[in-house]
């Protein structure tokens, strides 16, 4: 389990989080308090996604 460091980049926390989807691990296995800058660096990489940016809206197909 990953240590929480607090001179740790958040941009370390992302590829953590990348990592862990790649490897089988839960969503729920982030290391990192909640409501800190690092578990939501952590959640944007395991989810692929920017956590500041709102999900994409569905294509009209007509």
């Amino acid at each position: 389990m990953t240590q929480s460091d607090p001179h740790r980049q958040p941009d370390d926390a992302i590829a953590e989080g990348a990592r862990a989807r790649s490897q089988g691990r839960p969503r729920d296995a982030c290391p990192y308090p909640l409501d800190s800058p690092e578990r939501r660096a952590w959640l944007e990489g395991y989810d692929g996604s920017p956590a500041d940016r709102a999900p994409d809206q569905p294509l009209d197909n007509g």
